[in-house]
């Protein structure tokens, strides 16, 4: 049902834009110059829908139509890195707010002192994956730390992870066995009715050592549910891995998978710019970055990487 609702919008969508380049012709062929603005108008929202149908053809991956599972982990830097990450999360949260999709934080790790060790976030909506999945990797940060009492200038990075959300008809095979389920008193948000029970889940995969956890929601049942998601999520991507690890293994050109240097940099200190090194982009508007202008660094990513191959 959930993909026939996804199809019937896609097949709405197309015949409004039918209609509407037969009611600008027929506007044009009136030759009328008393329309000449209307007509200016509508051209140009025919232009932008056209241009966003075409960069959205670029999204033709298995699951870039679907939702995501979002994580952002604080890394080397200490309190520094954690505010990063807290940062991080202000930044897509409004990214997501802007693009109208559904953002339900499932887990959250606070630090110590200052920010978030972990965040794990629920993206629901179209091409929710296809766009995020542009962001995966390391974000390192470069600023005067507000946490030295010197002032000094600070390095900090975190990691995003993006995984695609498991649709009911994708087989991910789990045995019970294999599955060690704990549950806990919620350390997050909900007030104190989540604190009196052990509402929050911690799932074990014990053959791949993944464990995945939620404890935002009042419900234990919705807890379990929201982990068993995550825990899918991350095993199909150990699938996927290994699928293409070893097409490129008979193609004699496998390298081992690993985390890489940083995908993007933010630096505050001594001057202001952010830089994706994969594509080059690049804006001196830091604060619009964090504020969620993040379309020019994507579009280039998904530019560059036409297809939906993922790097």
């Amino acid at each position: 049902m959930k993909r026939l609702a996804r199809l019937n919008e896609r097949i709405e969508g197309w015949n409004r834009l039918t209609k509407s380049l037969s009611d600008t012709r027929e506007l044009a062929e009136m030759g009328d110059d008393d329309f000449r603005p209307e007509l200016e108008t509508e051209t140009q929202k025919i232009e932008k829908e056209v241009d966003r149908r075409e960069f959205n053809a670029m999204l033709s991956g298995e699951y870039d139509r679907g939702d995501a599972i979002f994580a952002i982990h604080a890394g080397a830097g200490g309190t520094d890195s954690q505010d990063w990450a807290s940062m991080l999360q202000r930044m897509y949260l409004r990214w997501m707010e802007q693009h109208h999709y559904e953002a339900n934080i499932i887990d959250m790790t606070p630090g110590e002192e200052a920010g978030i060790k972990s965040l794990t976030i629920a993206v629901n909506g179209r091409y929710a994956y296809g766009y995020l999945r542009a962001e995966k990797g390391v974000h390192r940060l470069v600023r005067l730390s507000p946490f030295d009492s010197n002032n000094r200038r600070h390095t900090s990075f975190a990691m995003v992870e993006v995984l695609p959300q498991v649709e009911d008809d994708i087989e991910i095979d789990i045995n019970p066995n294999d599955l060690i389920i704990d549950t806990f008193k919620s350390g997050g948000a909900g007030g104190q009715n989540v604190q009196k029970n052990d509402t929050a889940v911690r799932i074990t995969h014990i053959p791949t050592g993944i464990v995945a956890s939620c404890q935002n929601e009042r419900s234990q049942t919705q807890n379990r549910e929201n982990a068993m998601k995550v825990l899918k999520a991350r095993l199909l991507e150990i699938k996927e891995r290994e699928h293409a690890e070893k097409l490129a293994d008979l193609r004699g050109e496998y390298t081992k998978a690993e985390w890489g240097s940083q995908i993007r940099s933010y630096v505050l200190h001594p001057y202001q710019m952010v830089k994706d090194h994969r594509t080059g982009y690049e804006t001196g508007n830091t604060q619009a970055v964090l504020d969620g202008d993040l379309d020019g660094f994507i579009e280039a990513y998904l530019r560059q990487n036409v297809g939906g191959d993922e790097k």
